[in-house]
């Protein structure tokens, strides 16, 4: 069952939190998600320059790299910039910058519904996982309401 956070659970205004906080399970939700959406974009925007994890330029779209006029990897090095960004605006303001990110992560999704069906590598299942996490960054928003008053 779901219970309604009450004003009096303990959150205070400031950003210290009492040692009871940390066993609270709301407390931990929030930490938890806050450290996910910080570190995450951060290490996927690094990675846009070195591609240890992925060839992220295989990711694009192909309309969308043609819009660009074929220079795709150069806008992937953008987006890598505006990722390393969203994490570090995640960790020092998540009231806001989680609300981005959801945002960011929708724009991806609708990148990776774009490549065709037919297409050798269709990212159907990574726009899926990415609904996930947009849903994830969105439940920071409505948590940071709550702990970081």
């Amino acid at each position: 069952m779901s219970q309604a956070i009450h004003p009096s659970a303990g959150f205070s205004g400031d950003s210290s939190h009492s040692h009871a906080n940390l066993h609270d399970p709301t407390y931990q939700a929030y930490q938890l998600l806050h450290v996910a959406f910080t570190v995450a974009p951060i290490l996927a925007g690094v990675d846009k320059f070195f591609h240890l994890l992925v060839n992220w330029d295989n990711y694009l779209a192909p309309v969308v790299n043609n819009i660009l006029g074929g220079h795709g990897h150069a806008f992937m090095l953008i987006v890598g910039v505006i990722e390393i960004v969203a994490g570090i605006g995640v960790a020092l303001w998540p009231k806001v910058f989680s609300y981005i990110v959801a945002i960011w992560l929708l724009g991806i999704i609708i990148n990776l519904l774009l490549i065709p069906a037919s297409s050798t590598m269709p990212h159907y299942d990574v726009a899926l996982r990415d609904l996930g996490l947009c849903l994830g960054a969105l439940a920071l928003g409505r948590l940071s309401e709550v702990v970081t008053r």
